[in-house]
């Protein structure tokens, strides 16, 4: 399996200097795109939906209210009324299996099998010839792949002027916690970003870790 993203776990524990508490750190790449070079204080403004989006308004109400902090942040006002903007939000989250599972599966020390390796599905010969049968790869060892999206457009005219994706994965099932921080991340240096892409870490408590 060819992954998109880095070997290594982007979802870290880490300990702090201080007393026996840990930090999560969610490390997310991220990449932008910005067609200006400011924007004026108090800048407003409005969600905008997919029809897809429509059809899923919970769901997609709650992926804006963790978008709404970010924009926040940046010095973006939520009005609905009265919008400079329109923000577009988006949000994934795949299962695969873990990088770290056990890649193959045989019949034993000296019979053969079918398994799965890090490219793939493949035979492998342990003694009885190149012979087996497909496997499945274990759920027991999920890992999970997100990624978010922003898309601001001007009002009236339509025009993108901004575009972010971050994108993370690691093996806790915490999209409740990890989702706004990745928001925070896609929105790191607007309305200016670094060109490419660049790794943003922003750190959690891990009592999060389990939501």
């Amino acid at each position: 399996m060819k992954r998109a993203f880095s070997a290594l776990p982007a979802l870290l524990l880490v300990a702090t200097l201080s007393g026996c508490a840990t930090s999560w750190v969610v490390d997310s790449d991220v990449k932008s795109f910005s067609a200006i070079d400011t924007v004026p204080a108090g800048a407003t403004y409005r969600f905008e939906r997919l029809p897809s989006q429509q059809a899923n308004g919970e769901r997609q109400a709650s992926l804006e209210a963790m978008a709404a902090s970010a924009l926040e942040q940046v010095g973006l006002r939520r009005d609905d009324a009265n919008p400079r903007y329109t923000a577009q939000i988006s949000a994934r989250v795949t299962t695969t299996l873990s990088p770290w599972a056990d890649p193959w599966l045989w019949d034993g020390p000296f019979g053969y099998g079918y398994g799965y390796g890090p490219y793939g599905y493949g035979r492998r010969w342990y003694g009885g010839g190149w012979y087996g049968a497909p496997v499945i790869p274990q759920a027991s060892n999920p890992w999970y792949e997100r990624e978010v999206g922003v898309v601001l457009r001007e009002q009236g005219s339509n025009r993108v002027v901004y575009e972010t994706r971050a994108r993370n994965d690691g093996p806790y099932t915490a999209s409740a916690a990890v989702l706004p921080v990745m928001f925070q991340a896609a929105l790191q240096g607007f309305p200016k970003p670094p060109e490419g892409v660049r790794r943003v870490n922003i750190e959690l408590p891990t009592a999060k870790k389990q939501q």
